[in-house]
C-alpha cells in the first residue's frame, strides 16, 4: 500500500497548502504561532484521513483528475481565509480549477471522435462456417445457474455461503460454466473467514451435474474490510482505472484467480481503454499487474464484458460523432442488449478462443432487421465487424427470441443467449429454450435471411440435424462445414431409411463404400422410390459428419428387389 500512502500524502499537502494561507495573517487578523500550527496540522490531518477514508470507502481511483473535483472548493476556502496577493492568486486557480471541471463534464461531446477510432474494427462479410462435427458451448447460462444452486448440498456449511457471478471458461481443454461460493452477509464472513471453493459445469452437455471444487478463498467480493476484493485490488493499485466487475479464472490445475481489467481515459475523465488485468490470488491476495500481451494463457476474459459492451457502443454511435447520435443518426447502429453478461454473449469458437458475441439494429423503432454483429476477442480485444451478406436482410436476436416465443407461446417458453453462426453456409440464430421455471426444454436454430426455415431439438449437435433437413426442405443451399468439397459419388444402396415429416420424407441411406447420406424428398423428388440395391449418381458435400447432406441424387439402376 505504499503507492496509496504517497498519493494520499502528496494530496493532503496540496489541499493544506491551499486552504491554509502561507503567513499568519488571515482575513479577519493575524494567528499567533500557536494557532497557525494547530490549523495547518488540523488541515493536514484531516484532509489525509479524509482522503484515505474516501478511498477505502468508495474504493474510488486517485488518479489526478479526480482531484479536480475537490480543488474549486478548497481553493475557494483558502481565497476566503487569504489576503492581499495570496487570495487573488487562489482566486484565479479557483476559476481555473472550475473551468477545468467545466472540461471533464463536457468531454463527452469533444472526444467523441477518439472513441470510435479506439473501438474500430476490422469489416469483413461473413464468419467461417461453423464445423457441425463439433458440440457449440450453447448451454444458458440460466440454466446451468439453476442446477448449481439445486447441488449447493455440496458445500460446507451451506448457511454461510451464496452461489457467485456465473462465467465460461476453457479448462484443461474443456469449455466449463464455473461459478464461486461467495459469503451472504457480513457475519457470516466474520465467522467463516474463507470461503471454501467454486463450481463447475459443463458448457457443451446439459445432462452434465455441477460438481464443487474445494479451494479455500479468502479474497473474494463478499469479504469486507481488507479482505474485499476490489478493495484490496484498490489499495495496492490507487491510480489505476478500472472498468467491470472483478471475473473468476480457473487455471489448468483448478488454482482460482480474480481478474479485473484496467486501462485509460479517453480524454479527461471520461471514457475507457483497455491496458490489461490485474491477476490476484484467491487464497493469498499476492497481486500481479500485466499488460494485455502478456496475459497468462489460461485466462480466457482478460477483458470484462462490461469493457467490451462500452467498445460497442462508441464503434455503433460514434461513427460520425457526438451530435450525429442524438440527431442526425447517419450509418448509427445501436448493439443489442441480448446479451448474457453486459449485453454481450462469451462464446468459444471453432479456434477454441473465447469472443464476446453482439448483434448491432437500427435506431429506427419498429426495424428488427439486423445491421451487422460483432466478435471481440476476449484475450486481446481485438475486433471484427461481420456487415452479413449485403443482398439478404437478417433479422437481430430480438427477432429470433421472438420467433421462439411465438412458436412455443402455449407452453410460455422462452428462447436465452442467441448466438448467430455460419450453418451450412446460412447465417443461423441459435438460441437455447427454457421453461418458465429457468429449465432447459431444447435447442432452436432459425436462418437469420429466412424465418420461415427453423428446427428444434433436445441437443444443439441433432437440433443441427433437423436444421440441415430443413434448409433442403426450404429450398436454400447446404454448403457444409467450412472445409467441406462437393463430390461427385456412384455407388450402390446397401441400407435405406425413410422418415416422413411434414410435408416431405427424409431419406437416409447407406452406400456400399461405408458412407452415410441424407437427402429430402423436396430437393430429389424421387428419393422416396430408393430402396436397397439401387445404384445411384450423387453430388454431395464432404462435411465429415456421420450423414452427409446430397445436394443432386439421381437413381441410375433400379435394384431387383
Amino acid at each position: 500500500m505504499g503507492q496509496l500512502f504517497i498519493t494520499v500524502l502528496i494530496a493532503a499537502i496540496v489541499m493544506t497548502i491551499l486552504v491554509v494561507p502561507l503567513t499568519k495573517k488571515i482575513a479577519k487578523g493575524e494567528l499567533t504561532s500557536k494557532q497557525y500550527s494547530t490549523l495547518l496540522t488540523s488541515v493536514f490531518l484531516g484532509s489525509l484521513s479524509l482522503t484515505f477514508l474516501t478511498v477505502y470507502i468508495s474504493k474510488i481511483d486517485l488518479h489526478w483528475t479526480v482531484f479536480l473535483y475537490v480543488v474549486p472548493v478548497v481553493a475557494l476556502v483558502g481565497a476566503l481565509f487569504a489576503t492581499g496577493t495570496e487570495q487573488r492568486l487562489k482566486s484565479v486557480v479557483t476559476l481555473l480549477s472550475i473551468i477545468a471541471v467545466a472540461y471533464l463534464l463536457a468531454a463527452p461531446i469533444f472526444n467523441a471522435e477518439k472513441k470510435y477510432q479506439s473501438s474500430e474494427m476490422e469489416e469483413q462479410v461473413e464468419i467461417q462456417p461453423f464445423d457441425e462435427s463439433k458440440t457449440p458451448a450453447s448451454v444458458p447460462p440460466k440454466f446451468v445457474k439453476n442446477k448449481m444452486k439445486k447441488a449447493f448440498g455440496q458445500v460446507p456449511n451451506t448457511s454461510y455461503y451464496e452461489l457467485g457471478r456465473l462465467q465460461i471458461q476453457k479448462v484443461n481443454g474443456e469449455y466449463v460454466y464455473i461459478a464461486p461460493v461467495e459469503f451472504s452477509g457480513l457475519f457470516k464472513w466474520f465467522n467463516g473467514k474463507t470461503t471454501p471453493g467454486y463450481f463447475v459445469m459443463s458448457a457443451t452437455d446439459s445432462s452434465d451435474n455441477p460438481k464443487f471444487m474445494a479451494h479455500d478463498m479468502a479474497y473474494v467480493p463478499s469479504a469486507y474490510f481488507n479482505k474485499n476484493l476490489e478493495r484490496h485490488i484498490r489499495l495496492q493499485y490507487p491510480t489505476l482505472i478500472f472498468y467491470g466487475d472483478v471475473q473468476l479464472e480457473i487455471d489448468d490445475d483448478g488454482v482460482p484467480y480474480y481478474i479485473r481489467t484496467y486501462g485509460d481515459f479517453i480524454s479527461a475523465r471520461n471514457g475507457f481503454d483497455v491496458r490489461g488485468i490485474v491477476k490476484v490470488d484467491a487464497k493469498t491476495g499476492q497481486s500481479e499487474k500485466i499488460a494485455l500481451a502478456d496475459v497468462p494463457e489460461f485466462i480466457d476474459g482478460a477483458i470484462s464484458p462490461e469493457a467490451v459492451s462500452l467498445q460497442n457502443s462508441y464503434y455503433g454511435n460514434y461513427v460520425h460523432g457526438f451530435w450525429n447520435s442524438l440527431f442526425g443518426k447517419k450509418d448509427v447502429k445501436l448493439p443489442s442488449d441480448e446479451g448474457t453478461e453486459a449485453n454481450v454473449s462469451p462464446v468459444f469458437m471453432e479456434d477454441g478462443e473465447m469472443y464476446y458475441f453482439t448483434d448491432f439494429s437500427s435506431p429506427k423503432e419498429g426495424v428488427d432487421s439486423m445491421l451487422g454483429y460483432s466478435l471481440t476477442h476476449a484475450r486481446t480485444g481485438q475486433a471484427t465487424y461481420y456487415t452479413g451478406n449485403l443482398e439478404e436482410s437478417y433479422m437481430d436476436s430480438q427477432g429470433a427470441l421472438d420467433i421462439i416465443e411465438k412458436k412455443f407461446i402455449e407452453k410460455e417458453w422462452e428462447g436465452e443467449m442467441p448466438i448467430l453462426y455460419n450453418f451450412y453456409g446460412e447465417a443461423s440464430w441459435l438460441s437455447a429454450v427454457l421453461d418458465s421455471n429457468g429449465f432447459l426444454q431444447n435447442y432452436f436454430i432459425v436462418s437469420a435471411a429466412n424465418p420461415e426455415i427453423s428446427a428444434f431439438a433436445f441437443t444443439p449437435n441433432e437440433a443441427l440435424k433437423q436444421y440441415k433437413t430443413a434448409l433442403s426442405r426450404g429450398g436454400s443451399t447446404v454448403d457444409g462445414s467450412s472445409n467441406a468439397k462437393e463430390v461427385q459419388l456412384r455407388a450402390k444402396v446397401v441400407r435405406v431409411y425413410k422418415e416422413r415429416v411434414g410435408d416431405f420424407t427424409i431419406v437416409s441411406f447407406m452406400v456400399d463404400n461405408g458412407g452415410n447420406f441424407i437427402v429430402s424428398s423436396e430437393a430429389a423428388p424421387l428419393a422416396i422410390y430408393l430402396e436397397q440395391g439401387d445404384e445411384v449418381m450423387m453430388t454431395y458435400y464432404a462435411t465429415g459428419e456421420q450423414f452427409q447432406p446430397i445436394k443432386q441424387l439421381e437413381v441410375v439402376n433400379m435394384g431387383n428387389n
